[in-house]
């Protein structure tokens, strides 16, 4: 990558940080006026250190659960699978132990009391989201994840970049209230 001047890369950090729905890496490059390779790299190398700092977390309080296929079912991210051995897996490293965990009944998200999580499933009976208030946020979260991958990244090579993509999400998301101080927490 052509060596770019400390601004740029604050302009990058701000403009990468500051997108609710995410920023295409085509937009990056008009706002930047560098070449599209440049701000592909650029884009790419912020959202990896935006998922490094994000795995330096895990959650707590009340934490809500819920499937989502992203990409086409069972097409990697966060789980490859919606089995007890991946959310087990999945549930050591980003749950802290001891909190309440909310989910819709699916019979693997059981596997969270194993490292020490309180289980309250929620049977959903097919019932439509609105009219389940304890899961009001995390269909919300997921739609919006949705809503900023179908109109942001159109070429989204999700079994490569899945990882990185939902991280940045989760980084931003994390972070909504203090934008301000986003871009010195990623370092």
């Amino acid at each position: 990558m052509p060596e770019l001047p400390l601004t740029k890369w604050f302009q990058a950090f701000y403009l990468v940080g500051d997108a609710k729905t995410g920023i295409s890496s085509l937009s990056l490059m008009r706002k930047l006026g560098v070449n599209y390779r440049t701000a592909w790299l650029l884009y790419n190398k912020i959202m990896q250190a935006m998922s490094e700092r994000e795995k330096s977390y895990v959650l707590r309080g009340k934490v809500q659960l819920d499937d989502a296929y992203l990409g086409g079912e069972h097409n990697g991210g966060k789980v490859a699978t919606f089995s007890i051995a991946a959310i087990a897996d999945w549930a050591q490293d980003a749950l802290a132990r001891g909190w309440e965990v909310i989910s819709d009944g699916l019979a693997c998200f059981r596997a969270v009391a194993e490292v020490g999580c309180l289980h309250r499933p929620v049977v959903v009976n097919g019932r439509h989201p609105k009219d389940l208030p304890d899961f009001r946020r995390i269909n919300t979260v997921i739609s919006n994840l949705k809503t900023s991958f179908s109109g942001t990244f159109h070429a989204l090579k999700f079994e490569k970049y899945a990882d990185r993509y939902l991280d940045a999400f989760c980084y931003r998301f994390n972070r909504r209230f203090y934008l301000e101080e986003m871009t010195g927490r990623i370092f």
